[in-house]
């Protein structure tokens, strides 16, 4: 589906101000819609790359595509939605370098190491576990890896996660299923039986 593609047959969301302004050219009011929405859009752009150097990248782009097709934006969804499809479409799209498997490295081993120093094994096997999850989760096909975080991570049924990817809801709820059965095998060891994978801290 392409980015700005909108639910057929949904009435028009009425512009704010704030869009109206942009719509017109107002770079102000647009950077008040990117402070507005860039938490969001960078949480999604990680959880598909495993990079905060790559989802700083993807957040980017969204916004500078967002800013060339705001016009083309008509409301028949919401502009979160919209904001939400472009990063999507964006991330799908993404490919994985040797430079960018190391900047991940990197930053794992980074985001591993304790704030502070005193034996605390706690932080220590928080970390660990955050860093399982996000290579798991990195391991995960494309199109299993975008239905586990819009269903798990960003909180959309099967219906509108579809609507999303462009497919159909029970292509999502035998993705989400297969991912979740690979994501519990190679986690096995982090997490009892029956538990859900939970979001890795940032």
């Amino acid at each position: 589906m392409p980015p700005d593609a909108t639910t057929p047959n949904a009435p028009p969301e009425p512009l704010t101000d704030t869009l109206a302004a942009a719509r017109a050219g107002d770079e102000e009011a647009f950077s008040g819609i990117v402070r507005e929405h860039h938490r969001r859009i960078h949480s999604l752009a990680y959880r598909m790359t495993g990079s905060i150097q790559d989802a700083d990248d993807l957040a980017q782009e969204t916004f500078l595509r967002a800013w060339r097709q705001l016009r083309s934006f008509r409301g028949d969804s919401s502009l979160a939605t919209w904001l939400h499809r472009i990063a999507l479409h964006l991330s799908l799209n993404w490919r994985e370098r040797a430079s960018s498997r190391q900047r991940t490295r990197d930053a794992y081993e980074a985001e591993s190491r304790p704030a502070v120093h005193g034996g605390d094994d706690v932080v220590d096997l928080e970390a660990e576990r955050n860093r399982r999850v996000v290579e798991a989760l990195q391991r995960l096909k494309p199109d299993f890896r975008a239905a586990i975080v819009l269903t798990v991570y960003e909180g959309l049924n099967h219906a509108e996660a579809a609507s999303r990817l462009g497919c159909a809801e029970t292509t999502v709820s035998w993705r989400v299923w297969r991912g979740r059965r690979m994501l519990r095998a190679w986690l096995a060891d982090l997490m009892p039986r029956n538990a859900e994978t939970k979001e890795p801290h940032r």
